[in-house]
């Protein structure tokens, strides 16, 4: 009976609904500090597909610029640089973290409770991202 009650639920689970290319989780924007219009992004990104998943880029209605940034330590003092690309390998996730590779956001306007980025690979968007500030309204 058991056997049989797994082998059902294997079959169930690989007839399911396809899960999307790319995924968000883990997902935290912080606010900009008072007087500072830059922010910064850490998620974790799943790529459910065969292929890797390159990200070339993001943009945000809220703000002006966003970049992939990565933190290096050099010489003993850390420091940003800016990434051309992350690349999402197949079937497997890439955290985006501090202290790490996280998306730079630079330039806020318009914000209020919710942050919007769409994540591009070679100009086209490939996942869009929302996310609430705690405590917000939206």
């Amino acid at each position: 009976m058991r056997i049989a009650a797994l082998c059902l639920a294997v079959l169930l689970s690989a007839c399911g609904a396809p899960q999307p290319p790319l995924v968000a989780s883990e997902v935290e924007i912080t606010r900009p500090m008072p007087g500072r219009h830059m922010s910064a992004g850490y998620l974790v990104l799943t790529n459910n597909t065969g292929e890797p998943i390159r990200i070339t880029g993001a943009t945000s209605p809220q703000f002006g610029k966003v970049e992939i940034h990565e933190t290096i330590i050099a010489d003993g003092v850390a420091r940003m640089r800016q990434l051309d690309e992350l690349v999402v390998p197949a079937r497997h996730s890439v955290g985006l973290e501090r202290g790490g590779k996280h998306l730079m956001l630079m330039r806020a306007r318009d914000l209020d409770a919710a942050v919007s980025v769409q994540l591009l690979s070679d100009d086209a968007p490939i996942l869009a991202i929302r996310y609430a500030f705690p405590g917000g309204t939206d």
